[in-house]
């Protein structure tokens, strides 16, 4: 018998050990495309989690805009409601609607929710059982600590969004208390701070 191997398995020995001398280089290459897949998805992420804190921040910032605007509606809403009847209005509805004369007035142009909430759930400062002020319920860290409007240039040194209260004080209420109390009429007036449920802003009279 011829010890000459047949063409078809000379051919396949010798692609068998093409392969096996090409091997170690594949498998060199694979390594590297996958190191750079990891190294790309990696760059990703850290430029994905850059761009939502970006997003984060600026998005804060437009709140608190938000919030200084709808705070000056409310503020300037109880200032019209006092100078046109000399007394607080007892309720949202009464900026809303104010049915005191024959035409009723509206001072609020809507019952504007936290721009920091995004809820209705505003906190008021009372004198008895009138709001002069409302504030927001959040207790979050402010971003903006200066460039406030000179109304409300002490907003500077408030650290969270319930510091800053938007307020109408009238002749005769020259500051307002920091900390709840009661009083005598005619006394400094008194904060009571309360949170409205579900239903009941702008309805609810505040207490």
């Amino acid at each position: 018998m011829s010890d000459v191997a047949p063409p078809a398995q000379s051919g396949a020995r010798r692609t068998r050990a093409a392969r096996q001398r090409t091997s170690p280089r594949a498998a060199r290459q694979r390594g590297l495309v996958l190191l750079a897949l990891l190294l790309a998805l990696m760059l990703m992420s850290i430029a994905l989690a850059g761009a939502l804190d970006v997003w984060s921040l600026e998005r804060r910032r437009e709140q608190e805009k938000q919030l200084l605007f709808v705070g000056d509606q409310y503020r300037q809403a109880i200032a019209r409601y006092y100078r046109v009847g000399r007394v607080y209005p007892a309720s949202v509805d009464d900026l809303l609607n104010d049915a005191r004369f024959p035409v009723p007035m509206h001072h609020l142009r809507q019952a504007y929710p936290d721009p920091v909430t995004g809820k209705t759930d505003w906190l008021f400062l009372q004198q008895g059982d009138r709001f002069y002020g409302v504030y927001s319920s959040s207790e979050a860290q402010t971003i903006k600590r200066a460039g406030f409007p000179l109304r409300y240039v002490e907003f500077e040194n408030e650290e969270t969004y319930g510091g800053w209260r938007f307020v109408y004080l009238a002749p005769g209420l020259r500051s307002t208390p920091t900390s709840a109390a009661t009083s005598a009429p005619g006394g400094p007036a008194r904060i009571i701070t309360q949170q409205n449920g579900a239903g009941r802003f702008p309805s609810g009279r505040v207490r």
